[in-house]
């Protein structure tokens, strides 16, 4: 069997971990060590000796450690079996991670469950090599960027899922504003995993979160959408929902004779109910005239002089309130065109 004259790095850039591939080595054998790079030596499955960058001869000056194990000799070539790996310390900063598929959070803002995916990288540096061998890598002959993606999913992902409600719960945000705090989660995230891989000898350069994206197929993310897409149009010409639905019962009840008067009392009502005032009661006016004729609004509000309908509780123009009295009696009778105790013709007062 050869000995091994020289040990050096062969595997790929992209590689965290390499074990070069034979085990057969003696005193003066030559350990190649490149810049941003560790060697570790191994016998017995027990770390031994630590090489940083440059030429390192195998001989008991330089292994101290491994001296005590195998009993070296001062002098002569001596056989013996050892692993050596390398570890690249150079920056990895383009470590990727993304959900597999969506994860369901609650949002805090409009109270359904919403499907999320979420995607980013995340940059690390091998810091300390011995621990990074014997904690993560154990017998593998070859520890990638995707290993470490693997090993790490899980505590990852959860970690993402976690922030992210526990992020829109206190700042009480929708899913669809998420996305305006990627920085705040990623310096949060970023954080909680330092201490988490340190533990295993690799040092968290920065951490991104970024997109949290929704699929847009998802039936509850179609009808919120279209909800908000509605409530943006209401605000623009100054509508609620509760006004708009209003409008839809007079403008029906302006086409059905039959309906108008006591269509134009629930109108009236319901302007009194949601206290919408002067604007809403101009919006009113203008529907009752299709109702009633010009004619039949022969009264001036006692403020502002507009002309007012008989039954109209409220000024449409300046929205003041308005209450008919029997000017013999003193008895209410609003909707009255005679007093009901005394019979005199009503006429208008302002309270």
């Amino acid at each position: 069997m050869a000995i091994i004259d020289i040990v050096k790095y062969e595997g790929s850039s992209d590689v965290l971990a390499w074990k070069y591939p034979r085990s057969e080595l003696s005193t003066w054998t030559q350990v190649i060590v490149n810049e941003s790079q560790d060697a570790v030596l191994f016998k017995g499955g027990q770390a031994l000796d630590v090489f940083p960058s440059g030429r390192h001869v195998l001989e008991t000056a330089n292994i101290p450690i491994l001296s005590k194990v195998i009993n070296l000799p001062f002098g002569g070539r001596s056989p013996f079996q050892a692993e050596v790996w390398f570890i690249n310390k150079v920056y990895a900063l383009n470590i990727k991670w993304g959900t597999l598929s969506p994860i369901q959070l609650l949002d805090p803002k409009y109270k359904i469950m919403i499907p999320v995916r979420s995607f980013g990288q995340f940059g690390i540096q091998i810091s300390n090599s011995k621990k990074f061998l014997t904690k993560l890598v154990g017998t593998l002959p070859v520890f990638d960027k995707e290993y470490l993606t693997k090993h790490f999913r899980g505590f990852t992902l959860t970690t993402v899922k976690d922030t992210i409600s526990q992020y829109m719960i206190k700042k009480q945000i929708g899913i669809l504003e998420i996305n305006a705090y990627l920085n705040e989660l990623s310096k949060y995230i970023g954080e909680k995993m330092a201490p988490v891989m340190d533990e295993y000898g690799i040092r968290l350069l920065n951490f991104y979160v970024t997109d949290i994206s929704l699929p847009e197929d998802d039936m509850n993310i179609q009808k919120l959408k279209e909800a908000l897409s509605k409530k943006a149009e209401m605000d623009i010409v100054g509508f609620n929902y509760t006004q708009e639905k209003s409008f839809e019962t007079l403008e029906g009840a302006a086409t059905n004779p039959g309906m108008a008067g006591g269509m134009m009392g629930a109108g009236m009502g319901l302007s009194m109910g949601i206290g919408i005032g002067r604007s809403f009661g101009k919006q009113i006016n203008e529907i009752a005239g299709a109702i009633e004729t010009k004619e039949d609004a022969t009264t001036s509000c006692p403020l502002c002089g507009k002309l007012v309908l008989k039954n109209a509780a409220f000024c449409p123009e300046c929205g003041q309130k308005m209450i008919v009295k029997c000017p013999e009696c003193g008895r209410e009778a609003t909707g009255f065109k005679f007093c009901p105790d005394c019979g005199t013709k009503i006429g208008w007062e302002m309270k």
